[in-house]
């Protein structure tokens, strides 16, 4: 029995060359290379390959989130560059609310250089439809482990009429976030080659990067043998690059990320027997904390949203009576019935690591990820433990690393 709580994170660790790290993507998103791991084998082929190792008629799912312009850059009137990154909408809350509003909103954010901006308003103006348009961020105190900031923005020409939107405010305004570890600026192709080709809801901060390698072509290949397609929504946080600084991973407080999960998908998985192939760690955490709402739901059929938040540690409850995934699934499609919702609008800050039992995911397709990171806790809970034998030859093969880098199919 693993004690999970005091796994100690260096036991995760892997040598990881900076030229092993892909900097850029390759040409043709789908001829990256794949690594397929089945049942304690390894095998290597071409992405475009993926759908051959699939079963017939099974259930793929896919997380849907679109990385927003989030790195916003304002500049003092002393020269001093202050930059404003977007973590999570706080009023509205809502996302796509907040996308729409077009006068002022507030963000939990992270400040760069922020002993350079004690007090005062930040302003920009930018080019929106071919009028200038005037942004200003006032500082309104900390917030968790960020800052709550409010933007408000006109057009300076007062005949103009409404205001763009705030979608519309930071694509002219901000800059791709791409990971830390690239170690470079954002390109103008990152807007393209960061974003999965099945896109659409705005709100994350980083991609779902096992999704970059699928192409319109690999999608109907899916779609031929028979394999059903669902999507989800889950806004990765800037979170997902926090790396582990404690020793054992008890230390180490997950970030929330939000998600929605549609009726409809909930349905296809029930039509599953609550089995499901998942595209990426968003995907699998979101799937493994249906299982989680279910069981909240088992206990308390009238919980409110904000009740079927998952808690970090929930799935390691000693005392908690276990259900069949089948049976939590049906208690969400009763639950959205009783309270006349098309979708699940909820939170996770689910850690799965060694010692955690998958309740919905049989197969993930994921890149290589950081070393003493809790993706890569993820994985090594899906292969029981045999972490080792995939990241050993994909670094003895010469796979990509990381968010640009190379692919894998686990199936264990």
């Amino acid at each position: 029995m693993i004690d999970t709580k005091h796994i100690r994170i260096s036991d995760y660790n892997y040598p990881l060359p900076d030229e092993r790290i892909a900097k850029f993507p390759i040409a043709q998103r789908d001829h990256s290379k794949l690594l397929v791991y089945r049942q304690g084998k390894v095998e290597e082929d071409v992405f475009y390959q993926l759908p051959n190792y699939l079963p017939e008629g099974a259930l793929m799912v896919f997380n849907n989130t679109k990385v927003i312009q989030a790195r916003m850059h304002f500049r003092k009137t002393t020269g001093a560059l202050i930059e404003v990154f977007l973590l999570e909408p706080c009023l509205p809350a809502d996302y796509e609310q907040m996308f729409q509003t077009t006068s002022e909103c507030e963000w939990i954010c992270l400040i760069g250089n922020l002993k350079k901006w004690k007090e005062g308003e930040l302003k920009q103006t930018v080019m929106i439809h071919g009028q200038e348009v005037e942004i200003a961020a006032t500082r309104l105190g900390e917030q968790g482990t960020g800052h709550r900031i409010r933007f408000a923005w006109r057009y300076t020409a007062p005949q103009a009429g409404a205001a763009p939107s705030f979608a519309e405010l930071i694509d002219a305004a901000g800059e791709l976030p791409i990971p830390p570890y690239l170690n470079r600026e954002t390109q103008e192709s990152d807007k393209t080659t960061y974003q999965t080709v099945y896109s659409k809801i705005k709100g994350s901060v980083a991609a779902p990067t096992a999704g970059l390698h699928f192409t319109d072509t690999v999608l109907k290949a899916i779609d031929a043998r028979g394999i059903e397609r669902e999507e989800l929504t889950l806004h990765v946080g800037a979170g997902t690059f926090k790396p582990v600084k404690s020793e054992e991973i008890e230390g180490h407080s997950m970030h929330t990320e939000y998600y929605c999960v549609k009726r409809q998908t909930i349905e296809k998985l029930i039509s599953h027997q609550a089995r499901a192939i998942a595209v990426g760690t968003t995907s699998v955490r979101t799937l493994e904390s249906l299982y989680y709402v279910g069981l909240k739901l088992e206990q308390n059929p009238d919980a409110n949203e904000e009740e079927l938040h998952v808690m970090q540690w929930e799935p390691y409850q000693q005392n908690q009576q276990a259900i069949e995934p089948l049976r939590a699934l049906q208690n969400i499609l009763q639950w959205l019935d009783r309270q006349g919702k098309g979708s699940l609008h909820s939170s996770t800050q689910i850690i799965i690591a060694p010692g955690y039992e998958y309740k919905i995911v049989k197969m993930l397709v994921t890149n290589f990820h950081q070393p003493q990171s809790t993706l890569l806790l993820l994985v090594s809970a899906f292969v029981k433990g045999d972490w080792r034998t995939i990241y050993d030859y994909a670094l003895s093969h010469n796979f990509r690393f990381l968010s640009y880098g190379d692919s894998s199919l686990l199936i264990p």
